[in-house]
């Protein structure tokens, strides 16, 4: 395994935004060709809770891959939000190899 970790996107002030993005830098060996996945941790933020991070209906995708230095992660709301647009920070994992 390359590399694992955790980051936190933030979506700003309510009423939020449809797109976030956090760089994670720092990952030295990371080749153009890594695998890098990354998800919602269920661990709670500033502005929301463990449960919330359960059950906020959002897409989370890395990409972007920068050889020897790190990538990006997009967190964008998912289908059927309704109304409503994510808003504030949230706890992410991530791995690659």
């Amino acid at each position: 395994m390359g590399s694992q970790g955790t980051a936190e996107v933030n979506f700003g002030v309510h009423p939020g935004a449809t797109h976030a993005t956090i760089a994670v830098t720092g990952q030295a060996t990371i080749a153009s060709g890594s695998l890098v996945e990354a998800w919602i941790r269920p661990v709670a933020s500033a502005d929301h809770s463990e449960d919330e991070h359960m059950v906020e209906n959002l897409r989370v995708i890395a990409r972007d891959i920068i050889a020897g230095t790190g990538f990006t992660i997009h967190v964008t709301e998912g289908p059927d939000n309704g109304e409503s647009k994510p808003w504030g920070r949230w706890t992410l994992a991530w791995v690659w190899n």
